[in-house]
């Protein structure tokens, strides 16, 4: 006999379907359990089943088995592109015959400042060299930003960024150079395939702890003193023998 009714690895399924996370909006709820496999960045697929061994010519099964990638708190406050801490073993002193000894590769981290232009601001974060490499295939940070995926963008400094550029976009912010309305329309007819509306921009990005209580808020009524209702029920009641007397 089980000792759970429903196996554990559908808990996470079942508790967005009942009680306020049942309540969220059904675009975060669909993004969330947007399972789309990230780009990989540590191991290359070979994108086939079978193939012939160059040794001895025979049909071999072959499979893409992506490397496990731990990503530390670190990972979250800046850019590392899709890199992160890989755990594995090496041989003591480089002899195969020798101890196995745990072993943890890390990316090589750089600091950089990356001028946003929908933010007009200068930011400071830390990245990785692939990072580089992507912010200038993507021509630019704000374009690096609204273009990567949340599966490839492993940060949540990242998708932080893509909500607040997402709602000035959406909002077409006047702050945005007050003094230059021309540049200001400039940039956002530069990134208008980007826009979307509102109600959905507000909730890129955020976690779930975050959107339930976004929505607890939300839902959330301040009490009305029983004397304002007692008094509004009066004021009615006053009204209504007005009426009945002329």
């Amino acid at each position: 006999m089980p000792l759970h009714r429903y196996a554990p690895r559908l808990w996470p399924a079942l508790r967005l379907r009942e009680g306020i996370c049942a309540r969220l909006p059904q675009h975060y709820l669909a993004a969330l359990q947007d399972d789309a496999p990230p780009t990989p960045v540590h191991w290359r697929p070979l994108g086939v089943r079978y193939r012939r061994n160059p040794r001895t010519g025979e049909r071999e099964r072959v499979q893409d088995v992506p490397v496990p990638v731990y990503l530390p708190p670190a990972a979250h406050e800046g850019l590392w592109g899709g890199e992160g801490w890989i755990r594995g073993f090496r041989y003591a002193r480089n002899d195969k015959l020798s101890t196995r000894l745990p072993k943890t590769w890390k990316p090589q981290l750089f600091e950089r400042q990356f001028y946003s232009e929908i933010l007009d601001a200068t930011l400071t974060i830390t990245v990785t060299m692939r990072t580089l490499d992507l912010i200038d295939e993507a021509y630019g940070f704000d374009f690096y930003i609204l273009k990567t995926p949340k599966a490839d963008m492993c940060s949540k400094l990242g998708m932080d960024l893509k909500r607040t550029m997402l709602l000035r976009l959406a909002r077409r912010d006047p702050k945005l150079h007050p003094d230059d309305p021309a540049r200001r329309e400039a940039i956002y007819n530069k990134y208008q395939e980007f826009v979307i509306p509102e109600e959905e921009a507000e909730w890129v990005g955020l976690s779930l702890e975050e959107a339930i209580e976004k929505q607890r808020l939300l839902e959330k009524k301040d009490p009305v003193p029983l004397f304002k209702v007692y008094a509004e029920e009066l004021v009615n009641q006053l009204k209504e023998r007005a009426l009945q007397k002329q």
